[in-house]
């Protein structure tokens, strides 16, 4: 399975970023998918995650600024970032869990700097 993350850039703060995590196969075979980030010096952190059932959990950071949506017909999930700030600086890396296994996306650099 190869996931192909994609939409990361160079944003001014307050301004929007979709990102977007094509998968190989149906991501209906995933219980869950989602993005992490990590930024210069810190350690990866769960930014949202959204079952195969369609629920999602954010971390209170991004809590009303970031959206996550998934279009099963083209086995993708977007991550709609709005109200950026530079704390939103960091590597993007979309993931999916299977029963067995976990796959990763390559990562996509979001900088968020005026």
């Amino acid at each position: 399975v190869q996931l192909q993350a994609s939409g990361g850039g160079l944003v001014q703060p307050g301004g929007s970023l979709r990102l977007s995590c094509a998968a190989s196969r149906s991501i209906f075979s995933f219980n869950d998918m989602g993005w992490f980030r990590q930024a210069p010096g810190k350690q990866r952190e769960l930014v949202v995650i959204i079952t195969s059932g369609g629920t999602t959990n954010y971390v209170d950071s991004v809590k009303g600024r970031f959206t996550i949506s998934r279009d099963n017909a083209k086995n993708t999930v977007y991550l709609q970032m709005n109200s950026l700030k530079p704390e939103d600086t960091a590597v993007y890396y979309c993931y999916a869990d299977s029963v067995a296994t976990t796959y990763w996306g390559q990562g996509t650099l979001v900088t968020v700097s005026s």
